[in-house]
């Protein structure tokens, strides 16, 4: 249920279950993280089908998975990685889902995507890194209006709120996110690492 594939420094990651609107189980977070034990010089993430990902698979999430430490550990190593790490968002992102999203440094959407993160209404917290990325992209009023109020808002109001960098025709996503990577990957080894240490 997870694609990878890998070519020259370049790591695509797909979440492959669209019939179930790309829901994650802990099978699939752990082959997430399982892809990520070699560190790409480039790393886009996306999905199957016209949603990202609509956040924890229920059924997994009723029986333990709302709170399994795997979402943090799974955001942290994409927030650890070296080198450029872009989220290609086919469609919608919810709930947990935001997590892989948040710790990219990069996120292309299309402009049919909505974002929200409705643990309030469903009794869950947060992933723990998450509202703080959150609110370093979009302030804490915002953060508060998706994780509190529950607002679930469209790709040009995240574009906006600096949730997403670019708006991206479906059928050009992918081409828009390699085109991204380009630079880092012909580069030398390194080079990627030491600008984001600067950028902090």
């Amino acid at each position: 249920m997870i694609g990878v594939a890998r070519e020259a420094g370049l790591l695509e990651l797909t979440l492959q279950r669209p019939d179930k609107a790309n829901a994650l189980t802990r099978a699939m977070l752990g082959d997430l993280l399982a892809a990520l034990e070699d560190p790409p010089q480039v790393l886009i993430l996306t999905g199957e089908g016209r949603v990202f990902s609509a956040g924890a698979d229920l059924d997994e999430a009723r029986a333990g998975l709302a709170s399994d430490p795997i979402w943090d550990q799974l955001s942290n190593r994409i927030a650890g990685l070296p080198g450029l790490t872009i989220a290609a968002l086919n469609g919608t992102l919810a709930g947990g889902a935001m997590g892989m999203a948040l710790a990219c440094d990069l996120r292309l959407a299309v402009p049919g995507a909505n974002f929200f993160y409705p643990v309030m209404r469903l009794g869950y917290l947060p992933q723990p890194a998450d509202p703080a990325r959150l609110v370093a992209l979009v302030g804490p009023a915002r953060a508060k209006l998706l994780l509190m109020a529950g607002a679930k808002i469209g790709a040009e109001e995240a574009l906006s709120w600096g949730l997403i960098d670019r708006i991206v025709a479906a059928d050009e996503l992918m081409a828009a996110a390699r085109a991204l990577a380009a630079d880092v990957l012909a580069a030398k080894p390194g080079h990627a690492g030491a600008i984001k240490r600067l950028i902090g």
